[in-house]
This record gives C-alpha cells, structure tokens and sequence, in this order.
C-alpha cells in the first residue's frame, strides 16, 4: 500500500507508525484507519521488528479521534460506521509485538482510546487526555469504555466520559493511563530506550505475555463489535448529528433538543 496518511520507518529494530495529518491534529479518516492497519500489519510480523511506535505528527497533538470533517452520519470510509475501527483496534491488540503510544500532545476522543489500547504509554509533559463524544455525539462502545474501566478504575472512567474533562500528563500517570513522563524534548530518545530494552527481550516470551494479557479482556471485543451497530443507527439520528453541527457552526451543542 502507498502510504498517504501516515509515515512507516524502522530504528533500530523498532517500526514508528506515525499518523501525518498535523493540519487534522492528527485526526483520523478512513484511509487513515486502513493505512495503520496495513502498517501494524507489516510491522507486527516482520520478524527483524522488535517493537512498535504509534505516533502523531508535529507537536500539538498525537491524536484527536475521528475527522469530523468528514462525518456527516458516517464516516468516510468502510467499516461499520465508515470508520474500521474494529480492526483498527484489533490489529494493535493481536500483533505479537509490544505497541508503544508515544503522546506529544493531545491525545483526545478516539486518540485517548488508542493510548487506552495500546501496550504501553510514553507521554510528553506537555500531553493532554481526555474523551469528547458525549459533547460531539458520539462515544466509544467496548474498549474505549469498558477497557479504559480497566485501565483507570471504573469510577475515573466513568468521569472521563461523563464530564469529557481534560487531564494533564502527571494526572493521566497517576490513574495508570500512561507509563511515565518526561520532558517534551526527551521524549523520542525515552521513547527509543524502551524500545531497546523490550527488543533485548525474548520475542517468543513476549508474545505469549501480550496474548496472555489480552485474553483477560477479550470479550470487549464483541462489546465493541455489536456497539458499533447500535453507534451506527445512533449517528443517523439529528441527535449525533447536533453534535457536528455545532462544531462546525462554533456554538454550544443543543443534544436535549433531539433527545428522544
């Protein structure tokens, strides 16, 4: 596949996966969803790579979710809600590799579920997390609810979402939703030397562990599975579209108009 939406290089055994729409803050399109998951695809079982590196360009955000400039009931892609994200987040959770968030900046909505997904999380000082689909209408059925209960405890999780608050990177390392923080300009080196030392590792022990940890929730996957059939009916409705409406008009979203 000829890349479009992403930048794929190896270092030093180690495939950095970065998403390069800096102008989007890195917000993800449907080629976007395919290209990663070629990319983890690739990476995930060539065997002179140890490790995997998600990323996001430039420096003020690693992620923010779904493009919404391109959801207007569905996304613009395949996938149940034109969005592949199915397999988007299986590919990150199956490949036999260890995938590594390495957050700059804004890891927000469907950006906060990748870091929740991922194996591990590097965050900058200057990072941000933190969920918006209840104030876009929209919200992430499976692992960027249930999984992140896991990842956080249920009662934080739940604040996430409910609120859509914004958390710093001290305060995402203290709910365990990252691994540890450093200093914005350390980050890639911080990021490479885990990379070093996982690669140092047994790939076969590895692997094992990383199936063996996933198996404990591996039933989100069927949570998410039939959530997005029931997310895709939803966005149909002029409640979800509320949502996008007023980010495109810049006002307040008026959802209790719609609610049925």
């Amino acid at each position: 596949m000829d890349y479009e939406d992403i930048l794929y290089e190896v270092r030093n055994a180690t495939a950095w996966i970065t998403i390069n729409r800096a102008a989007k803050m890195n917000a993800f399109r449907g080629r976007t969803c395919d290209e990663l998951i070629d990319a983890l695809q690739r990476a995930g079982y060539d065997r002179a790579i140890g490790a995997i590196v998600l990323a996001g360009a430039g420096d003020k955000a690693f992620c923010t979710g779904g493009d919404q400039s391109a959801h207007e009931g569905q996304y613009d892609g395949r996938g149940t809600i034109g969005l592949p994200m199915e397999e988007l987040h299986a590919a990150i959770r199956e490949v036999p590799k260890p995938v590594i968030a390495r957050v700059q900046g804004y890891a927000i909505g469907g950006g906060n579920v990748l870091c929740t997904i991922c194996d591990l999380t590097i965050a900058s000082e200057r990072a941000i997390f933190g969920q918006v689909g209840p104030k876009m209408g929209s919200v992430d059925p499976g692992y960027g609810t249930a999984l992140l209960a896991r990842v956080v405890g249920e009662k934080k999780a739940r604040e996430m979402w409910y609120l859509c608050r914004r958390y710093s990177a001290a305060e995402a390392l203290a709910m365990g939703l990252v691994n540890t923080v450093v200093a914005h300009e350390q980050l890639d080196a911080e990021v490479q030397r885990w990379c070093d030392e996982i690669t140092e590792k047994s790939p076969t022990a590895i692997a094992i562990a990383k199936r063996s940890f996933n198996m404990d929730t591996a039933h989100h996957s069927g949570i998410a599975g039939m959530g997005l059939y029931a997310l895709k009916l939803y966005y149909e409705t002029e409640e979800s579209r509320e949502g996008v409406r007023a980010l495109q008009e810049k006002r307040k979203p008026d959802f209790r108009r719609y609610a049925k």
